[in-house]
């Protein structure tokens, strides 16, 4: 059997409360169920049950100490034109963030998982627009852009299925793997 899956963090109660205050005031989007809210570390795709547990076990071997992140500004995706994705930011993020993003990668490499070698950009998707007209979700963006939540303590982070319904894909936590002190 295959699972789609994908190496992430989930933000702290606090962080995901400010994130849900975002998500508001504007129609014709389909917003991220909260307990959906993630940053994406690394999309794996679809792999088979014997490579699961490989990558589990190899991204057993990261080893980042913990740090913290501070939820800072939304944007679009594209950032020119108008957006077909809203989205959360971290600031620049911490170095550890990208430390911790490059010993993902360096361990699915040595298990000989694919991945898509492309800039990482740190985000919480909030909403993929749908039928929003471009002047609103315009303003939606100029009024959040100056956004600024809770700091978010990052101990953990998780290995992650998709699975696709009628509705949207629900995601499933196959594993978490804390982070040193």
């Amino acid at each position: 059997m295959s699972s789609r899956l994908f190496v992430a963090l989930l933000p702290t109660a606090p962080a995901q409360a400010a994130l849900v205050d975002l998500m508001t005031g504007l129609e014709g989007l389909h917003w991220t169920p909260p307990a959906q809210l993630h940053l994406t570390l690394r999309f794996i795709g679809p792999v088979t049950d014997p490579e699961k547990e490989r990558i589990a076990e190899a991204l057993g071997r990261v080893a980042v100490r913990r740090f913290l992140l501070d939820l800072e500004g939304v944007r679009g995706f594209p950032p020119r034109g108008t957006p077909a994705i809203l989205w959360a930011g971290v600031g620049r993020g911490h170095p550890l963030l990208h430390q911790l993003r490059q010993q993902v990668d360096d361990r699915l490499l040595n298990t000989g998982t694919p991945i898509a070698l492309r800039p990482f950009e740190p985000h919480l998707t909030l909403a993929r627009v749908r039928e929003a007209p471009p002047v609103s979700v315009t303003h939606w963006l100029k009024r959040h852009r100056e956004f600024a939540g809770p700091t978010w303590p990052v101990d953990t982070f998780h290995l992650m299925a998709s699975e696709p319904q009628p509705g949207g894909s629900i995601y499933r936590l196959l594993r978490s793997f804390p982070l040193h002190a």
